[in-house]
């Protein structure tokens, strides 16, 4: 089962406030959220590697999950999108906010 965000109506509605609220390239904040196991996390983060991606993360209260929070300028909001798609296909069980 994947969490993230799939639906190309989505995307569509997120393109355009992107457009609508930022000048680009802008930074840019992801947010995830998938199991607390180093291969899930690495997963994440090598996606965004050589980005110049600040990237924190976060363990949830009980160890299970972990948050992982990336800042990074994007050149525009096809390449947000690009990048979640990329994350909700490579990553299995992974939570897109």
């Amino acid at each position: 089962m994947n969490a993230a965000p799939n639906s190309e109506e989505f995307y569509k509605k997120l393109k355009e406030q992107l457009y609508d609220t930022a000048q680009w390239p802008s930074e840019y904040l992801y947010k995830f959220i998938v199991l607390s196991t180093p291969e899930k996390i690495l997963q994440v983060e090598n996606i965004f590697d050589n980005l110049g991606a600040v990237i924190d993360t976060k363990a949830s209260k009980n160890g299970k999950y972990t948050s992982i929070s990336i800042n990074v300028t994007m050149k525009d909001p096809e390449a947000i999108i690009a990048k979640y798609k990329e994350v909700a296909e490579n990553v299995e069980g992974v939570i897109s906010l």
